[in-house]
Order: structure tokens, then C-alpha cells, then sequence
């Protein structure tokens, strides 16, 4: 079998199951694009080789060529006196030069154009780049990151470093500005316009790059600054229609500016000229999120409520279940994390080899996590919740049933009436912004079809160290926690009354540097009625 045909059924079967995988979503899917990668740099290799061989012998037939016709031009009567060469000439004229001429439309691209073809169907699409593009801008936002940072590659924790180019920076000033967002197309233009002037090598033009800012600039109000730079772009493309026609609304309107403040001011002299604001400048927008600073600030570990006096009630010890007989002997350690609402941390509570395995079985199932529509109550999903998630049954694997138990030994609560094992892996700048994990009294029937109750606890395991961000935050008292491979954490989203605790509303911080996996089990209040009986109060 020709190698390039080997390589393209590997490829087919490899990826099959990738198709609209929206890879962005999850690093764990991601990384068979870096196989993906490397498969056809090999197949590229191998054309350049066939090139090469192909090139090689046409040039030792040119060279060759070269001595005879020396030879043979200095002298046509005397070469051609010889009988042999009378005809080689024409045997090479109406057979050899034929022979050459096919070799030199010998079409070499075959194997690698087949495997391109193949694995084209696996790549990212374009909603992967806009998703991408836009999980930087998520990362820039949350951790406070200037755009030359971001640039740059200058981020904590990262083992490989890499910078982004001219063409780059534009193609996500690009995105923010075809998403109508002027505020991250002022900040990703205006870097792109600065490597570009610090001399950088690019396809991109300084025309394209203020052709974007100057615009995004004037939707911010910021008319003479808009000015300025379509006045520059103009000097370096005096035939710019749209620039044109720009700046003559940008003139109009500020002459329009100057008459009503002549109107509004008679008395005074009106100046004309006014500074410019300067590059990064603009205020970020407003969102849908009341708490988006809070929330932000928790994923910075800034803004976390753990006083002295906090501190001092919390402690560790050995948790063995209420003398569980299972755990009496080798009981978990338990750390206190929060003190109210009551959130530990269990160290120890999955092995490395458990958790390859729980990838393992997740990682072929991995689909974009929903979330469900408050309103319609069906399932969807959404730009608040970037990850990929599965669900693994306990005939799955023992493994499954193994770490199923565990959990019900360390709650003492039921897992059979809880919800199967979720595994979820978070892609760039993976995130799922604040949310409650019981349903509200504005919900009731988001969990009926299961027919057992509201979510009464969640049991969340880290099953990867996270280089930077990736913490779990409760903005409501300002806690933050952060992923540490093989802990878990355990709080309770109702109070023993069956009335929400609206304190756990809660959220995953962007990843901004490594792979986050995690799996949870979401406990339920049927079955576990005499597990943990009803308080005195409503609030017990």
C-alpha cells in the first residue's frame, strides 16, 4: 500500500467521529487535532520528497543536455557527420524530450491533496475560530490582560510560549468587530496597527487595520479621534472611497457639534480642538451579568471574604462517613473550605489511574454541555457555558461503580436515586459564568421527568491540576476554590427544608492556562429523606 494511502484510511478512521465537533469547547478533543496536524505535515514531507526526486531528474538531464548541445553547437556539420549521432538527435527530439516532458507534468500532489481532502472535513469550522477568538477576549476580560500580553504569549504557567502575529491580532479585531463588538475591535486594531508600525512582516495593510478602528472608534463617541485616523489612512490611500465619505460625515457632525455648543454658550469662545482620548481608553460595556465584577474578581483570587476570623472556624480532619464501616479503617480527609454556607474539600478521593480511566470512557462521548432554557425548560446551548460534558452509566465500567460508592460513603447520601457520573472538560477559555445547580421556584418542573426531587448536593471532582484560573467562585460570599487533581468538594444547594440556598449560586472560571476535567454527581432529595432529615427551621 503507497504510503499517502496508508496515512489517509488512518486519518479517516481516526477522525470520523469528530465530525462538527465544535473543538473549541473542549482541550481534551482538541489535542487529536495536534495528531490530525502532524499527519499532514508527514504527507506534506513526503511531496516535497517526490518533488525533490522529480526536480533532481530533470536537472541531470538538463545539465547533460547542456554538455551535448555545447559540444554539438560549436561545430552541427561535424557533429552530425557521425552517423550515431544523426540519430540520437532525432531519436532524442521525437522520444527523450517526450519522456522529459511527461515527467515534468508528472502530477506529485496526489497522496498529499488526498489526505488534505480527507482530514478537511474534520477541521475546525469557522464557528470554532469565532469561538476561539472570542475565548481570548474572555481570558483578556476576566484576568485583566492587556492585548500586548495576550500578544506576546507572556502568560503564567505555560510550558510552551507563542506569540500572535500582525495577521492574527486583525483577525480577531475582526471578530469582535462582525460580533458588534467595537470595544474588543478598538483593542486587538490598535495592537495590530502597533506591531504593524514596530515593523512586523504582514499580508495586512495599514489601510485595512484603521479602515476597522477609525470606525469602531467613532461608534464610541469619540469623533475627533476617528478623524485622526481615517485622516491617516486617506495619506496612505488618497483613493479610499469609504474613508473618504468618512471623514466628510465626521466633519459634518463635528461642525454640527460646534453650532450647538455656539447656541448653548453665546457669551463664550468655543474651542475647536479637543484631546485626544487615548488608545484603550473606552469604558468595556455593560453586560447581562449583575455580579460580572464580583465574579471576575473571585477568578483573580481578589475580593475573597476569608477573614482571621473566619479562618479560625475552619479545620481538618478525618472524615469516616458517621462511622461508616468502610471508612472507619481508612477514613478521607476532610478540610473545611467555607464555613456557611458548609463547603469541605476530600483529598485523596480518586486515583490517577481512576481518573485516566473516567477520561477514557468520557472522552469518545463528549458533546457541548447544555444548559436548560428557564422559559421552555428544554435544553440548549450557550455562550455562558463553554465545555464539553458526558455522562457514564456504572455498567460502563467497575471504575464507575467504584467511584459512585465512594461518593455515597463520603455524603451518606443515596446515589440511586442520584444522577449519573458527569464528566465535563473545559475547552479555551472554558467557563460556566454563575448559576444555581437546584431549580427555583420560577422552574418547578425542571427535574420532574427524573421524579426525584430537586438537586439537595453537589460532590465536584478535580480530576486535573489547572496551571492558571479555573476556580470554582460563589460570588454571593465571596469564596473562591481552586482545582487540586484528585480532591473533590461537597456542599449542600438546599437547606434541610427543601427551600434553595441562594448563597451556592456558583461558577467555573475561565481556564487561562491548562486542561481543567472535572466530574460531578448531583445527589437528589428522594431516597435520602431519613438520610438528612428535615431542620426546625426552614433555614437549618
Amino acid at each position: 500500500m503507497k504510503p499517502w494511502l496508508h496515512s489517509v484510511f488512518f486519518t479517516c478512521f481516526f477522525l470520523i467521529w469528530h465530525a462538527e465537533a465544535e473543538f473549541f469547547t473542549s482541550i481534551g478533543q482538541m489535542t487529536d487535532l495536534i495528531y490530525a496536524e502532524k499527519d499532514l505535515v508527514q504527507s506534506l514531507k513526503e511531496y516535497i520528497r517526490a518533488e525533490e526526486d522529480k526536480l533532481s531528474q530533470i536537472k541531470s538531464w538538463a545539465e547533460k543536455m547542456d554538455v551535448l548541445t555545447s559540444k554539438s553547437t560549436s561545430d552541427p556539420e561535424g557533429y552530425l557527420a557521425h552517423p550515431v549521432n544523426a540519430y540520437k538527435l532525432v531519436k532524442r527530439l521525437n522520444t527523450d524530450w517526450l519522456e522529459l516532458e511527461n515527467l515534468v507534468l508528472q502530477d506529485t500532489t496526489n497522496g498529499f491533496i488526498a489526505n488534505l481532502t480527507i482530514q478537511r472535513q474534520f477541521f475546525p469550522t469557522e464557528e470554532d475560530e469565532t469561538g476561539a477568538a472570542k475565548a481570548l477576549m474572555r481570558l483578556q476580560d476576566t484576568y485583566k490582560l492587556d492585548p500586548e500580553t495576550l500578544s506576546r504569549g507572556n502568560l503564567p504557567g505555560t510550558k510552551y510560549r507563542s506569540s500572535l502575529t500582525v495577521g492574527d491580532c486583525f483577525g480577531m479585531g475582526k471578530t469582535a468587530y462582525n460580533d458588534g463588538d467595537y470595544y474588543h475591535t478598538v483593542l486587538w486594531m490598535e495592537q495590530a496597527l502597533k506591531q504593524h508600525d514596530e515593523g512586523e512582516d504582514t499580508t495586512v495593510s495599514k489601510v485595512e487595520i484603521l479602515d476597522y478602528l477609525s470606525y469602531a472608534v467613532f461608534q464610541f463617541g469619540d469623533l475627533h479621534r476617528a478623524m485622526e485616523l481615517t485622516r491617516r489612512l486617506i495619506s496612505l490611500d488618497s483613493t479610499h472611497e469609504r474613508a473618504g465619505s468618512n471623514l466628510r460625515y465626521f466633519e459634518k457632525l463635528l461642525e454640527k457639534e460646534r453650532e450647538e455648543k455656539e447656541k448653548e454658550k453665546p457669551n463664550k469662545t468655543v474651542t475647536t480642538t479637543e484631546p485626544v482620548v487615548q488608545s484603550g481608553a473606552y469604558e468595556r460595556p455593560l453586560d447581562y451579568l449583575p455580579e460580572r465584577d464580583i465574579y471576575e474578581a473571585l477568578c483573580r483570587g481578589e475580593g475573597v471574604k476569608m477573614t482571621p476570623r473566619r479562618q479560625k472556624r475552619l479545620f481538618c480532619r478525618y472524615h469516616d462517613g458517621n462511622r461508616n464501616p468502610h471508612l472507619l479503617i481508612a477514613p478521607f480527609k476532610e478540610e473545611d473550605e467555607w464555613d456557611s454556607p458548609h463547603i469541605v474539600r476530600y483529598y485523596d478521593v480518586m486515583s490517577d489511574e481512576e481518573i485516566e480511566k473516567i477520561k477514557q470512557l468520557a472522552k469518545p462521548r463528549l458533546a457541548r454541555a447544555t444548559v436548560r432554557d428557564p422559559k421552555t425548560g428544554v435544553l440548549t446551548v450557550a455562550s455562558y457555558r463553554v465545555s464539553k460534558s458526558s455522562w457514564l452509566e456504572e455498567d460502563d465500567d467497575p471504575v464507575v461503580a467504584k467511584v459512585n460508592q465512594r461518593m455515597q460513603q463520603i455524603t451518606g447520601l443515596t446515589v440511586k436515586t442520584a444522577e449519573l457520573l458527569q464528566v465535563a472538560n473545559y475547552g479555551m477559555g472554558g467557563q460556566y459564568e454563575p448559576h444555581f445547580d437546584f431549580s427555583r421556584k420560577d422552574e418547578p418542573d425542571a427535574f420532574k421527568r427524573l421524579g426525584t426531587g430537586n438537586r439537595v448536593a453537589t460532590f465536584l471532582n478535580y480530576m486535573s491540576d489547572v496551571e492558571a484560573g479555573g476556580a470554582t467562585v460563589f460570588p454571593d460570599f465571596g469564596a473562591a476554590i481552586w482545582p487540586k487533581k484528585g480532591t473533590a468538594v461537597f456542599w449542600y444547594n438546599l437547606f434541610r427544608s427543601g427551600e434553595g440556598d441562594y448563597r451556592t449560586r456558583h461558577a467555573a472560571c475561565p481556564v487561562l492556562v491548562g486542561c481543567k476535567w472535572v466530574s460531578n454527581k448531583w445527589f437528589h432529595e428522594r431516597g435520602n429523606e431519613f438520610l438528612r432529615p428535615c431542620g426546625r427551621t426552614e433555614v437549618d
